[in-house]
């Protein structure tokens, strides 16, 4: 007992240490929020010529700003190092003294999006920059972008212009703080429109500022979502941990799989917690620190997919080995870690902007297409088991099956009704006009994971009577005669007390080994 205790307590003690670490460490002095453009490329669009700034949901200043990180202000500004190189060949076109040719840097929240550019001619194609044509028209000033402002006093959508003078190579914006009015999506372009200043890149980088933080508004709730959850996990484990001390003499292999469930869990939740926190008091995510999340995060999925698997199939219950499936189902797993770790990888390392990727449609198919697999094999699995177990007549084996299915059933039932609520959710919010409430899509399924993982739990929790649900080669054994006693009327035990029961001597001890990889084991023999 005290060797089983000892390694139980330095397990926990290790992952507890690096889970309260992570989360004191979190709270480091900040620097700044980025958006870094280097060497970046304007593209031609129309009349015009764009580089995309970025684009971060920002909810408005507060009207009394406060000292630190959550003061209370939200600002866009713009870096002294934020720069313009253009051409060689572009600067010497130009050799007329006091020349200038603007640059704009123009903001704007999604509900002013058709106040930027506008469309004069029959093919109705959106122009940003104002033309000769288009002036005698509307108005505008010719060689600038074309903005129309709500109201004469109004400064959105908003516009700094910086210009290169002569035939400087350079341009400079000048350091500047654009403080959010109202809560929107806010979107920053820079755009000129004299063609030739074609080639033109931009360095330097902006800062994006939350009233509490440097989080882009979409992700804002996720820091205290993480820290609710690093608490639920903490709670789960300590709980668990307590039963699995107490009854370790009659720990099942599948309930120390649990453990590493609820571990890995642990050390998720508190990764992302320390990533988030970490953004948001400097504005920049961290590769490392994200990658170590995801990937614990691919592993956590993993493990929890074949757990329940393996659990379905029946395998320390209803058979000794995974036999010739072993291949299978790490073939399997091995290919959904990939799929979920790629996925991962794509939306969450270095992501600054609010806006998600068309590419993230190309990861997400193969995940989706393995989720059904997986979904397809356990519940075929559980039929075969339930099959099994009630032919035995093993009752007890039955019920906690019957409950595991049901409980999958419901997930399952749970699960197809928010996918339709997020497909509906995306279609119909195409520009993220709903960026506040979109943090609620991917938090359910980390929300859903655990409580699965908390159902399993309280099926499989280590008791005194855990072995009743171990694999045992013997047909008739006792405990499965007192399961059918239970579960049939009343009556003298005749058969017992005629000797039907075997002898102690002839009884082959509990297999507790849910996951030996014995391919060569043959379908006969594992029945």
């Amino acid at each position: 007992m005290a060797a089983m205790t000892t390694r139980s307590w330095w397990f926990y003690a290790v992952v507890a240490l690096f889970y309260l670490g992570l989360i004191s460490f979190g709270t480091r002095p900040v620097q700044c929020s980025v958006h870094e453009y280097n060497n970046e490329k304007f593209t031609q669009t129309g009349n015009a010529f764009f580089l995309y700034g970025g684009s971060e949901g920002l909810f408005a200043s507060a009207p009394n700003s406060r000292g630190g990180v959550a003061n209370g202000k939200s600002f866009i500004s713009f870096d002294e190092s934020l720069t313009l190189t253009r051409t060689n060949d572009s600067a010497h076109k130009i050799l007329t003294e006091g020349s200038q040719i603007p640059v704009e840097a123009v903001i704007f929240e999604l509900a002013d999006k058709d106040n930027f550019g506008d469309s004069f001619d029959s093919t109705m194609e959106r122009n940003l920059c104002c033309t000769r044509e288009l002036a005698a028209v509307s108005g505008c000033e010719v060689g600038k972008v074309i903005i129309h402002h709500e109201t004469d006093d109004s400064e959105w959508p908003k516009s700094i212009t910086t210009y290169f003078q002569g035939s400087s190579s350079t341009a400079r914006f000048k350091p500047e703080q654009v403080v959010i009015p109202r809560t929107g999506m806010y979107t920053l372009y820079f755009v000129f429109c004299e063609p030739d200043l074609e080639g033109t890149v931009l360095s330097g980088k902006t800062v994006w500022k939350n009233p509490g933080g440097y989080l882009p508004g979409r992700m804002t709730p996720y820091l205290n979502f993480y820290g609710i959850m690093s608490l639920a996990y903490l709670i789960l484990g300590l709980v668990w941990f307590v039963q699995y001390v107490r009854y370790w003499r009659d720990i099942l292999q599948l309930q120390n799989c649990i453990t590493a469930v609820i571990a890995l869990g642990m050390c998720e939740m508190a990764l992302w917690y320390f990533d988030y926190n970490n953004f948001n008091s400097t504005g920049k995510r961290p590769i490392g620190i994200t990658l170590w999340a995801v990937t614990f995060g691919a592993i956590k999925k993993t493990v929890s997919r074949l757990l329940i698997l393996v659990v379905s199939m029946g395998y320390g219950v209803v058979l000794p080995t995974l036999g010739g499936l072993t291949s299978k189902v790490v073939l399997l797993g091995s290919a959904y870690f990939v799929a979920a770790e790629l996925l991962d990888v794509m939306e969450n390392v270095g992501t600054v902007n609010d806006a998600s990727g068309s590419a993230r449609l190309f990861l997400v198919l193969p995940v989706a297409v393995l989720d059904a697999f997986f979904i397809l094999w356990i519940f075929t699995s559980l039929s075969k088991t339930l099959e099994k177990l009630q032919a035995r007549r093993r009752f007890a084996k039955l019920e906690l099956y019957r409950k595991f299915t049901n409980t999958l059933a419901i997930a399952v039932i749970a699960a197809v009704m928010w996918i339709g609520y997020e497909l509906y959710f995306k279609a119909t919010d195409k520009l993220s006009e709903r960026w506040e409430s979109a943090w609620v899509i991917p938090a359910f399924w980390i929300v859903f994971a655990f409580v699965i993982l908390v159902t399993i739990c309280f099926l499989w929790a280590p008791s005194q009577n855990s072995t009743r649900y171990a694999y045992s080669d013997e047909l008739g054994d006792a405990d499965d005669e007192e399961e059918a006693q239970a579960f049939t009327a009343g009556g003298p035990l005749v058969e017992v007390e005629k000797g039907l029961v075997k002898p102690e001597k002839n009884r082959k001890p509990v297999n507790t080994d849910v996951f030996s990889l014995d391919d060569d084991v043959e379908e006969d023999k594992r029945e």
